[in-house]
């Protein structure tokens, strides 16, 4: 019997999805040391930022699934409504929750600083632009591709 990880190392579809999002959390990562010149280890999983590692990786396993199982298999429909929650919600939803957690962090300082309250400040990057969704879906169609053409190939 194959061991959980034998199968998931076969499986193109999961294959797909997590080397898309490990090579855009790593690309998301090193622009971020540029940016700033230093290291920050909550890149590692944290939310938001160029590109999306969400809309990479949804990219990359519908894409995967509609190689495998056909795309106009009843699978790939579910993968690609899943994709498009997933995309909307990246760019939309996250976006302009971390859009009013500004205002409010902004709102605290300005209380803060006139000694009225004390609060923890709120999390800001929480969304992605339409063009870091763009940006992680690119890295998902080149991604589920290449490990297409390799599978195909062997």
């Amino acid at each position: 019997m194959p061991s959980v990880f034998h199968a998931w190392g076969s499986n193109q579809a999961f294959m797909s999805w997590l080397t898309a999002c490990l090579i855009s959390q790593g690309i998301k990562i090193v622009l971020g040391a540029i940016r700033l010149k230093r290291f920050d280890f909550r890149w590692l999983i944290g939310t938001g930022g160029m590109p999306s590692t969400h809309a990479a990786g949804v990219t990359a396993l519908s894409l995967a699934v509609g190689f495998q199982a056909g795309f106009g298999s009843p699978l790939f429909a579910i993968a690609v409504a899943f994709t498009v929650i997933t995309l909307f919600d990246a760019q939309g939803v996250r976006r302009w929750s971390g859009r009013q957690a500004q205002v409010l962090n902004k709102m605290m300082e300005d209380m803060y600083f006139q000694r009225r309250i004390q609060e923890q400040r709120l999390k800001e990057l929480l969304g992605h632009t339409p063009v870091e969704v763009l940006a992680g879906m690119g890295i998902g169609l080149v991604t589920a591709l290449v490990l297409r053409s390799r599978s195909v190939g062997s």
